[in-house]
């Protein structure tokens, strides 16, 4: 059984806004937070059970504790929903494929991993308030021209991003990818070396990231036979005022560019996927966990 404690914050009602998910399940605890800039306190509460089950397996075991009757009531009792409805189908389609039991938790009577994810809405919230209240930096003047956002001011902190994406072919290419029988050599260390050098050169390639000092990248692979298809997640870290997120994507990017090119004489059908952001740490906005 997985216990998953949700809570949702909003500042103005409508106005900036946070969500938090602590997901039990057995020895292992994970947090999850998120925020959004203009949203209403009913929305955080939806979208932190969404971004709950979004990290469970399909066809699990799963009590959702909330402090919030707009949630539980509605998914138990079928109050009749006029707003949000695009999140509720989200939910409806998360909760269907598992089984769900939905437990309405006192707000603020020191129930622990109620208060801590109350505490990390809360959180994000106020985050959001202070950004809304003070633009984010642009990469625009107030002339309209285009420049690189100075970050000379920022502390430079230990950053972190995770990035992934897939290649997916034909079931004789990627057999031929795992026998090492590709003309133009093995497939997998080539694109993983052109996924590093692609990190180290992503401010050469996109023109207003800032040149960083990358302490290390990571690119791996992973074969799923059953789809089939490559997985590519690139790992990138470095101690600086701004992150690395350009840089991990960039990884794929070209590692996944790198399998193509290799094996396109033969799969002229090949597809370049979901390159996405999994995961990022470090900075004011912390840790963003999308994915696992």
């Amino acid at each position: 059984m997985i216990h998953i404690y949700t809570d949702g914050a909003c500042a103005g009602n409508p106005g900036p806004g946070g969500w938090a998910a602590i997901i039990m399940d057995g020895a292992k605890r994970r947090e999850l937070k998120g925020r959004e800039e203009s949203t209403t306190s009913n929305r955080m509460e939806i979208l932190a059970a969404i971004k709950g089950l979004e990290q469970t397996p399909a066809g699990s075991q799963i009590t959702i504790h909330s402090d919030s009757q707009y949630l539980v009531r509605t998914m138990t009792e079928n109050w009749k929903r006029n707003t949000n409805l695009d999140l509720w189908h989200e939910l409806d389609r998360l909760a269907a494929e598992r089984s769900v039991d939905w437990v309405w938790i006192r707000g603020h009577i020191g129930h622990p991993e109620n208060e801590r994810a109350n505490r990390l809405a809360s959180e994000m919230a106020s985050k959001v308030g202070a950004i809304h209240e003070s633009p984010l930096p642009t990469h625009f003047d107030s002339e309209g021209k285009v420049r690189m956002v100075d970050v000379s001011a920022k502390p430079a902190t230990e950053r972190l991003a995770v990035a992934k994406g897939v290649v997916i072919m034909k079931p004789a290419t990627l057999e031929m990818i795992k026998k090492g029988e590709a003309a133009k050599g093995d497939v997998l260390a080539v694109a993983q070396m052109a996924g590093i050098m692609a990190a180290k050169q992503t401010s050469h390639l996109i023109p207003l990231c800032h040149p960083l000092p990358i302490t290390n990248v990571s690119v791996e692979f992973k074969i799923s036979e059953l789809n089939p298809l490559i997985e590519i997640m690139a790992t990138v870290k470095t101690t600086a005022q701004t992150g690395v997120e350009m840089e991990a994507l960039t990884a794929v990017a070209v590692a996944a560019l790198t399998i193509y090119d290799m094996c396109k004489a033969v799969d002229r059908g090949m597809r370049i996927e979901s390159i996405r952001l999994a995961r990022k740490s470090g900075g004011k906005s912390g840790e963003i966990v999308l994915e696992e």
